[in-house]
This record gives C-alpha cells, sequence and structure tokens, in this order.
C-alpha cells in the first residue's frame, strides 16, 4: 500500500507527494508539526497540514526571501527574521559577511527544534555565533525595538491564525519604526496565481508604509500553483544592479546579481496586482 503526503490547497486544489516514512509527528501549543521522507524531495517539514519546507526546493524559497533585501542594502549588520523556524532564512542571511547580529523570532520552539533534529541542512545557520534565537510574538518584537535593525525579513505561514497580524498595515508600520534610516523591509506574499488578494493585501500595506514597494517571483514546486511570491519596501529606490563579487560570495544555488535584476522584470497579470 503506498503512502501519500497531500495538501488540499485552498478546497480546489489538491498536491501530494509519496511518502517514504513518517518521522516525526506531534501537535504543539501553536500546531501540528509533521515530518515526513518523500521520494521525490526528500524531507518534507508540514504545519497544519500545509507544506512549509521540502529539502529539494527550499534554497529558491530562502535565498530570494533573504538576498534581494540583503544585497539591496549597502551594509545590513542588523537583521530580524519574523517566523521562519526552521532556519533556512537564517541560514542565508549569515552568508552575508556584513551582518553581525541575525535575530529569529518564531512564536513556536518546536517548530525550530524538529527543524534542528529532522533538516539539520536547512536549519543549519542558528548555531552560528551571530544568531539569536526568540520565542515570542515578533509583532510585538517589533513595536518594541524602534530603530533596532536594518533588514527585516518576514518570513511568515499563510495568513491564518497567529499569522494574520503579519499582513496588516499597522505591522507594516511598526516595521518601519524598528528600522533604522536606508532600512528595508521585505516579506513572502503568497502565489499571484491563486492567492492575488493576498498579494495585493501586502503591496498595500506597504506602499501604506514606505515610498517604494517591489514585488518579485520565484519558482516554488511544492506550493500552490508552483509560483510564488516576494513583496520588498524602502524608502528609497531598491536598486536593479547589485555588487556581482558580493552575490558570487554569497554560494547560492539560486540568486544572482542576475536573477536580481530580472525580478524586477514582472509579467503583466502580475504588475496588475500591485498597481
Amino acid at each position: 500500500m503506498e503512502l501519500w503526503l497531500e495538501e488540499l490547497q485552498l478546497g480546489n486544489m489538491r498536491f501530494g507527494l509519496r511518502a517514504d516514512t513518517v518521522l516525526h509527528r506531534e501537535v504543539s501549543r501553536f500546531q501540528e508539526i509533521l515530518v515526513v521522507d518523500t521520494y521525490a524531495f526528500g524531507r518534507v517539514m508540514m504545519l497544519d497540514g500545509t507544506f512549509q519546507v521540502t529539502e529539494k526546493d527550499e534554497f529558491v524559497y530562502h535565498e530570494m526571501l533573504a538576498h534581494f533585501p540583503l544585497m539591496s542594502h549597502e551594509s545590513p549588520k542588523d537583521v530580524l527574521v519574523i517566523g521562519g523556524g526552521d532556519g533556512g532564512t537564517i541560514r542565508e542571511v549569515v552568508k552575508h559577511p556584513e551582518v553581525e547580529r541575525a535575530v529569529l523570532c518564531e512564536i513556536d520552539p518546536r517548530v525550530t527544534a524538529v527543524a534542528r533534529e529532522y533538516l539539520p541542512s536547512v536549519a543549519a545557520g542558528l548555531s552560528d555565533p551571530r544568531v539569536e534565537v526568540l520565542h515570542e510574538d515578533g509583532i510585538k518584537l517589533v513595536q518594541d525595538h524602534e530603530g533596532a535593525f536594518d533588514v527585516i525579513l518576514i518570513d511568515s505561514t499563510d495568513p491564518v491564525g497567529p499569522a494574520v497580524g503579519l499582513y496588516s498595515p499597522e505591522f507594516y508600520a511598526a516595521c518601519k519604526r524598528a528600522l533604522r534610516p536606508g532600512g528595508i523591509v521585505c516579506a513572502q506574499s503568497e502565489s499571484p496565481f491563486v492567492n492575488g488578494d493576498v498579494v495585493r493585501r501586502v503591496a498595500q500595506s506597504v506602499k501604506a508604509n514606505f515610498s517604494a514597494c517591489q514585488l518579485y517571483l520565484a519558482p516554488l514546486p511544492t506550493y500552490p500553483s508552483g509560483f510564488w511570491s516576494f513583496t520588498a519596501g524602502a524608502d528609497h529606490e531598491l536598486p536593479q544592479d547589485v555588487d556581482k563579487a558580493r552575490a558570487e560570495r554569497l554560494a547560492t544555488r539560486y540568486y544572482t546579481a542576475e536573477m536580481h535584476k530580472a525580478a524586477f522584470a514582472l509579467p503583466p497579470f502580475a504588475k496588475a496586482l500591485v498597481e
């Protein structure tokens, strides 16, 4: 009998992977955490029945969320990651030698613990001495740390439950206060094919607080529609051209200086969502 790992996406779509072994399952204070070994995508972490991380394609998501904003900043010394308890975004953040402090604020400590045990290649950056791990509410953290960060990355789950507040204009206003002059905020903003309302909501929240807003896209095979978006905001124009030598030092598998520039080219249907 075959074992399949499936996610029901938005009630009208279903995505599945043939599974080998269930490695871990628990219900934490916040959500169900499941880790399964699959044939096509390696180990997979699901939260409340939705795909969060797979060993095969996670690098695309984490590299694009982290490196686009960090490479857009001249000297990102203090970086905050909200969510992202698996550690993948932090792993990419600490590839930048300019970073002196990387704070991970993940509300569920069990996500981080499970990732360390079952997804060590993803969670590897958590052991970097520059990393500080906090298990608390990210919304409150930005409210309490005015002018503390150069870059804020929002590696949130879908806009349900505890993550709903991470999509509001009020939250982005708090992020702006928590940023230093020249700071950049960047968030995962769901699929432009099946979550157009979320893409639009994040863009509106960013535009309500920052003078520049840039949507960019990347392929994510295991996320709904296989096509994902990110939204960056700043009070200065985000650069299309970045230092190629600096980008090459990052040892990435997807992000490059050329991919950075290409991210500014949007198909009309996606551009319409943020205009």
